[in-house]
Formats: C-alpha cells, sequence, structure tokens
C-alpha cells in the first residue's frame, strides 16, 4: 500500500487523500493540472532562446515570455503545493506529532498565519494591478511582450486563486475534528476573516464614497475622506475602519454560533 501511495504522489500528489476533499481542493487540482502544461511550455522557451542567442538572433519577446510563464506557473503552483500537502516543511518535529495535533497545527497555520498574508498580498497588488491596466503597461524592450498589464492582473488574480485552496484546506482539516459549521471556519481563520470584513468594509465605503464624490475627484482625495479617519490609542493610530472589523467580526462569528445553537434547540 505504502509504494503504491509513493507512486500515486510522484505522478499526481493530487490524488492522496481525494476522498477527503471537497470541491473547493478539487476546484485547485483541476486548475492546477491544466497549469502544469506551463512547465513544459516554458522549457521549451528557455532552449528556443539560448539556441537564437548563440546564432545571433536574440529575441527580447523570448525573455519576457520565460519571465511570464515562469511567475504564473508559480503563484499556481502555491494554491497547488496548499491543497496537496506538498509544500516544504521546515518543521523537523512536526511528522512525529498524532494526527490531531498535525491537524490543529495546520488549521493556526492555514487560518492565523499563510492565509492573511495571502488576503495582504491581494491588497497590495489590486492598485498595482489597476494602475498597470490603466496605463496599458507593456515591455521595456521594444520587441518584448507588450501586454505586462495581463501579468500583473493575473498575479493580483492567483491570490484569489490561493485563498480558495487555503479555505478549502482550513475547511477539510476542521472536517476531521468537528462538523465545520460556518462560524467554526471563521474562528479557524479569525486574523483572515477579520482582515476580509475589514477589506469589505474599507472598498465599500469607497465606493460609495466615489459614487457622491464630486466629478474630478482623485482616488487619492477619496480615500482621504472623514470616513477613514484615525482614531488615537494613545501612542497608536486605529482608522475607522479596523476598529468597525474588530468590533464587528466577533459579533458576526458569535451570531452565526448563536444561530447555529437555537437551530439545534428548536430540533
Amino acid at each position: 500500500m505504502d509504494t503504491v501511495e509513493e507512486l500515486v504522489a510522484v505522478s499526481d500528489p493530487g490524488e492522496i487523500g481525494r476522498e477527503e476533499h471537497n470541491r473547493g481542493d478539487r476546484f485547485i487540482i483541476q486548475v492546477s493540472n491544466i497549469a502544469a502544461w506551463l512547465f513544459p511550455i516554458l522549457m521549451l522557451a528557455i532552449t528556443a532562446q539560448v539556441i537564437l542567442r548563440n546564432n545571433g538572433m536574440n529575441q527580447a519577446w523570448l525573455d519576457d515570455l520565460q519571465w511570464w510563464l515562469y511567475g504564473a506557473a508559480v503563484l499556481m503552483g502555491v494554491g497547488y503545493a496548499v491543497t496537496t500537502d506538498s509544500h516544504v516543511r521546515v518543521d523537523i518535529l512536526y511528522d512525529s506529532f498524532p494526527p490531531e495535533k498535525k491537524t490543529r497545527i495546520n488549521l493556526f497555520a492555514l487560518g492565523w498565519l499563510f492565509l492573511p498574508f495571502i488576503i495582504l498580498s491581494w491588497d497590495v497588488t489590486y492598485d498595482y494591478a489597476l494602475s498597470s491596466i490603466r496605463a496599458n503597461e507593456g515591455s521595456d524592450s521594444p520587441n518584448g511582450l507588450h501586454g505586462l498589464w495581463i501579468l500583473k492582473a493575473f498575479m493580483n488574480a492567483s491570490f484569489v486563486f490561493i485563498g480558495i485552496a487555503c479555505w478549502s484546506a482550513i475547511v477539510r482539516n476542521l472536517t476531521r475534528l468537528h462538523e465545520p459549521k460556518l462560524w467554526r471556519q471563521l474562528w479557524a481563520a479569525f486574523p483572515a476573516t477579520f482582515m476580509f470584513v475589514n477589506l469589505s468594509i474599507y472598498y465599500g465605503l469607497y465606493l460609495i464614497m466615489s459614487a457622491f464624490a464630486e466629478e474630478g475627484t482623485s482616488a487619492r482625495d477619496i480615500a482621504r475622506g472623514p470616513a477613514f479617519g484615525e482614531i488615537e490609542l494613545g501612542n497608536y493610530e486605529l482608522t475607522y475602519t479596523v476598529a468597525a472589523a474588530l468590533i464587528l467580526t466577533p459579533i458576526i462569528i458569535l451570531a452565526l454560533r448563536a444561530r447555529d445553537t437555537s437551530r439545534k434547540a428548536g430540533s
């Protein structure tokens, strides 16, 4: 049995533990299996460029294509590694832990550490991608690939893909311990839930302020409006949106938990 599992791990790690996979897991694996074809295409692009360069026919667009392919493949690979648990672990003690302890470590690592980072990465690269699209950004080389905005937009979208992988993995690990009620999912990823609520409030307010702003008002001026002010707490400053998210996030989780309890009592 171990030999069969090792062979499957080499051919397709996505098939290991398939009986536990939810729809999100299978979505990540299916899309990643398609994206895996970027690597042989990348190898062909590298080989072609080496041959052309050695014959005095360097192609700038092939250099750009290599970065495009490599960047896209790596970003998609992160989601695949999360789903298949095939990433490199630096914790040498993890393998000796009992299954339940491993599950709790996975939940903490995904929901309290990694997913918040992915949400932050999406937020940081959102304006980065949007600015590139507006400017129709292209290559620095006249003969390069001139749709650089496509890659930057894809990078931003890829963090959504990785976020789905993280959330699906959280649900899968939570299922091993409890029934994965929504409030348990939100609590298992509390920092990520808080960041999502905060961004929802921020962008929701931004859209409302944009709708009522005077014509010609810049995005910077809208983001500096009174709704985005700060509260001073001693030596620290807390924006209104963060303060609202800190209050609203536990309320949402507790309300969902209370609703779940009332349903059990009613049944």
